[in-house]
């Protein structure tokens, strides 16, 4: 596994965005499996190597100043990276590179290159579909470019959704080459028996926070008398969005409170999650409340709309429709024995498909189909 940006060694701490890696290696090393993931040094103090409890082997690969690094400031450093990942190949190549997200597709597909090794490839999120969500966020065009051609230059490219897959055919990636892989979630944390958050409203709410859909989930909830909003996702201390949002709220009738992350307690305390968002990759916060227990309120897209069973395991509106979306949470809130039907059929539903040993199962029949050695057990790396 390449991850650049994160790794299992930063599963406790971590951004969100370093689940996928730690989940998927865990289970693959469940399984037998050795896997080893490259992950840039960024602190000092960090030991090269470690094992995890989980049978991870992490590396942390030395290149560039030992300190956290945006995008911009990683890439003059690729080059010692994949030298790295060379030199430490030379005596054990393993069978199947993983490379995850774009900078590390890149690093994974110059390194299996000259490796002679085949290269599977994840996004986990595509430079276009966020440009069309946030028009005045400017998405790189270096990241664009190298994009279409690690997609291009990898031997098997995994989306995450049917609409992601059809993303990536757009860029120029043969649809031979296109596996629909989706997110996994920790199905032994994630459940819906535990401990429950406090609160001290009728109703609770969690959502995502999003600069262009968080507003709507709050006039949502302003038919529904008693409601909390929770927004995952704390901005920066001072960011005008956190009053803005409150203040929205104060109007609606709807209490706003904010928290850095979603943990499961807080998950079985909520009566409903909703993902509003116009641009979904992953749907991890739908999967984690349908483990849970929680009934999912989404937009229709992207992964949303594979995860999400209209009627079954929740409620699927379209993107921006601010009057769907009121009446779809206006009727699971209301509905005591709707909610317990979704509850249950969502449960089962991620624990059918979506736990992270069901995920590993579809990436080794990718690995063999990139052509990957076959041999027990693989060396997943």
């Amino acid at each position: 596994m390449v991850s650049v940006h994160g790794g299992p060694l930063a599963e406790a701490s971590g951004p969100q965005e370093d689940t996928p890696v730690a989940g998927l290696s865990a289970a693959l090393a469940r399984q037998g499996h050795e896997v080893t993931v490259y992950h840039r040094r960024d602190r000092p103090d960090a030991p090269e190597r470690v094992r995890t409890a989980r049978g991870v082997e992490v590396v942390l690969v030395p290149a560039g100043p030992l300190e956290p690094l945006a995008d911009e400031h990683v890439l003059p450093h690729i080059g010692d990276f994949t030298a790295f990942l060379l030199r430490d190949w030379a005596s054990s190549a393993p069978d199947v590179v993983h490379g995850h997200r774009w900078m590390s597709g890149m690093v994974s597909v110059l390194g299996g290159r000259r490796a002679g090794v085949p290269v599977v490839q994840t996004f986990h999120s595509l430079a276009a579909a966020e440009q069309r969500d946030c028009p005045a966020e400017a998405v790189p065009d270096e990241r664009r470019r190298i994009e279409v051609l690690v997609g291009r230059e990898a031997a098997h490219v995994t989306a995450g959704s049917a609409g992601e897959a059809f993303e990536l055919a757009r860029t120029g990636v043969k649809r031979t080459k296109i596996s629909v892989v989706p997110g996994g979630v920790d199905v032994a944390a994630f459940t819906p028996e535990g401990p429950r958050a406090p609160r001290d409203r009728p109703f609770r709410v969690v959502t995502p926070l999003h600069r262009r859909h968080t507003g709507a989930v709050v006039t949502a909830l302003a038919r529904i008398d008693g409601a909390e909003l929770v927004v995952s996702g704390l901005p920066a201390q001072g960011d005008p969005v956190v009053e803005k949002l409150r203040e929205h709220g104060r109007q609606a009738g709807a209490k706003v409170v904010f928290t850095r992350s979603v943990t499961p307690e807080l998950l079985r305390s909520a009566d409903a999650v909703v993902c509003a968002s116009s641009y979904e990759p992953s749907g991890a916060l739908a999967l984690e409340a349908m483990a849970c227990g929680v009934p999912v309120v989404a937009s229709a897209v992207d992964a949303l709309a594979d995860v999400v069973v209209d009627g079954v395991t929740g409620l699927l509106v379209p993107a921006g429709e601010q009057e769907g979306l009121a009446r779809a949470l206006r009727s699971l809130l209301l509905n005591d024995t709707l909610r317990d039907e979704f509850s249950v059929a969502g449960h089962d539903r991620v624990m059918a498909r979506y736990s992270w040993d069901h995920v590993a199962a579809d990436f080794l029949r990718v690995y063999e189909r990139a052509g990957a050695a076959t041999g027990t057990p693989i060396v997943a790396r």
